[in-house]
């Protein structure tokens, strides 16, 4: 993010409150969410639901995504946020036991983290969802120009309870450097390394590589991307507990899918 944050955010910088995040035509368009089950494997249970942003009309993320720009990136990162967990709690996902709730975010709509946040906890109040239960993704192709402003807002997410991942871990080339200015509680490997793993030995010694550093750091680790039985078991060989994939469950709208 831009050192001068005015270039995102007008002077004055209001918050929004939670009633505000859910008025589409502030927004300029609607959008819903789309649950996908990350499960641990060898429990057979959920671990976490990832919320993923789709148009209300079956739109895809890409064409929502596609409208989000400068002018209402701030607004969109608390909408997320804010339909996310209401949505998540009417589905029941704080009953199941553990389960976490994961929601993407835009690190550089983030303009301050401990004020940000006051809608994503105003929204778990008002739906009685669990802060504890949250974990919050962003993702290694995020364009990141500002890796200290990162790192600021991952403290005050862990301050608060929180869980953090950094998303398709592997898919660019900033994966190493922001794993070396901080230290998310999970990694969530992109399938560009875990696809036709079982068949792929260069694969299998980059993902043990990154597992044993992952230990090292107390890092949990989620594999994305799941389409086969063998990809499955030779990440279970390689120590690689909670994975992500049409496998197991692809997303969906208005439900969570079970093991």
């Amino acid at each position: 993010m831009n050192s001068d944050s005015r270039s995102f955010f007008p002077q004055p910088f209001r918050p929004l409150g939670c009633a505000e995040c859910r008025n589409p035509e502030a927004l300029g368009f609607d959008f819903t969410m789309a649950f996908q089950l990350i499960l641990d494997v060898e429990e057979r249970r959920p671990f976490a639901y990832e919320a993923l942003v789709r148009g209300v009309n079956g739109e895809s993320a890409g064409e929502i995504l596609g409208r989000v720009n400068d002018g209402n990136r701030y607004r969109f990162d608390q909408a997320c946020r804010v339909k996310a967990i209401e949505q998540a709690a009417r589905l029941g996902l704080h009953e199941l036991p553990d389960c976490l709730l994961s929601i993407n975010f835009l690190p550089n709509a983030v303009y301050r983290a401990e004020t940000c946040i006051r809608a994503t906890l105003e929204a778990a109040r008002r739906f009685e969802f669990p802060r504890e239960r949250l974990m919050f993704e962003v993702t290694e192709g995020e364009q990141i120009h500002d890796a200290e402003h990162l790192k600021r807002i991952f403290a005050e997410y862990g301050r608060q309870g929180f869980t953090t991942a950094i998303d398709d871990f592997g898919a660019g080339y900033s994966g190493l450097n922001l794993l070396a200015t901080f230290q998310p509680h999970i990694l969530k490997l992109d399938m560009v390394l875990t696809r036709g793993i079982d068949q792929d030995p260069v694969r299998q010694a980059i993902v043990a590589g990154i597992v044993l550093v992952a230990r090292r750091l107390g890092i949990r680790i989620i594999a994305e991307g799941i389409e086969s039985a063998g990809e499955r078991d030779a990440l279970i060989e390689l120590g690689i507990r909670y994975m992500q994939g049409y496998l197991f469950a692809r997303p969906q709208l208005g439900a969570l899918s079970r093991p």
